[in-house]
């Protein structure tokens, strides 16, 4: 077999078994000398933050724009293969019930023009108003984004999840579209009982809604919300492995997103699963913390 070929297989290889994982954030204070080195300023901590993970939930974006300053900034601190998953803005979603928005959208979208090569998919999170009624809404909505972006689409009304004719035609019309639907499991962290400040603040933000498990498009997005035990988290996220095995041997690329309560221990707990998923297209990076010399005390 020539060179030629050889790297042609390795490429479809890459683009066709790969998992996408992260946690909900790049930057946190409580990282440092955890994961990230002892004296990663902020700014830094995007681009460590991508020497250990392949994807992120770009939760900013959902609360305010970014200057196209910051946009190249984020552009120039990760590597190639390196994909965002940003949200779409809460006004549109929320504020505007995503309607008469196209103007504005078509702002957002040419301001996150320079980074599209980096995401891998952008997250329309509909708030629990948004009922099995807005279905036109939701598909003429997703008609003014570009065709060659992924969706991936979460729903927090109960309708959603009957397992009849609503959520069938929700399904029917992600799949037409081929829109991922993006999964919540949250039953992690409801199984816990509200003792700290940090589950109860989380209980209370966090939906409570079923998990229902389906490829939708080709990449399926699960949103992980685990229990404070990174232990008990093994039980709980088990069925999640053989899911995830199957969906990357038949070429899917998931993209798989852990949460803690206060994200102390995300980077941990999504350590825990890829050991114990054990799939050759699922990898981490090093802490660069563990990379660090370690202190060495005169006294």
């Amino acid at each position: 077999m020539c060179f030629d070929t050889i790297n042609t297989l390795i490429r479809y290889w890459i683009a066709h078994f790969m998992l996408y994982i992260g946690c909900p954030q790049w930057s946190s204070a409580h990282w440092k000398g955890r994961f990230f080195t002892r004296d990663c300023q902020p700014k830094y901590m995007l681009s460590q933050y991508s020497q250990i993970f392949n994807s992120v939930e770009g939760n900013t974006s959902f609360y305010a724009d970014p200057s196209p300053e910051t946009i190249l900034k984020w552009q120039n601190s990760v590597p190639n293969h390196f994909k965002f998953t940003f949200k779409i803005p809460r006004r549109f979603s929320h504020d505007m019930a995503l309607k008469n928005c196209q103007s504005d959208l078509l702002k957002w979208l040419k301001l996150f023009e320079p980074l599209f090569e980096n995401i891998g998919q952008i997250m329309l999170q509909l708030p629990k108003s948004c009922s099995p009624d807005y279905l036109d809404t939701i598909r003429d909505f997703s008609r003014l984004l570009p065709r060659n972006l992924p969706i991936g689409i979460e729903v927090r009304h109960l309708g959603f999840f009957d397992k009849a004719d609503n959520e069938t035609k929700f399904n029917q019309f992600l799949i037409a579209q081929n829109h991922n639907r993006t999964m919540m499991d949250t039953r992690p962290l409801f199984s816990e009982l509200p003792l700290t400040e940090a589950i109860i603040d989380a209980q209370k933000k966090k939906p409570k809604v079923p998990l229902h498990v389906i490829s939708t498009a080709q990449a399926p997005i699960i949103r992980y919300v685990g229990c404070s035990d990174l232990q008990a988290n093994k039980q709980l996220y088990r069925p999640w492995l053989n899911k995830i095995r199957h969906w990357l041997d038949e070429g899917k690329t998931p993209y798989l997103f852990f949460h803690t309560a206060d994200n102390y221990d995300a980077p941990l707990l999504a350590k825990q699963f890829i050991a114990d998923l054990a799939h050759p297209a699922a990898t981490l990076g090093e802490f660069p913390a563990d990379l660090e010399p370690s202190q060495t005390h005169l006294f």
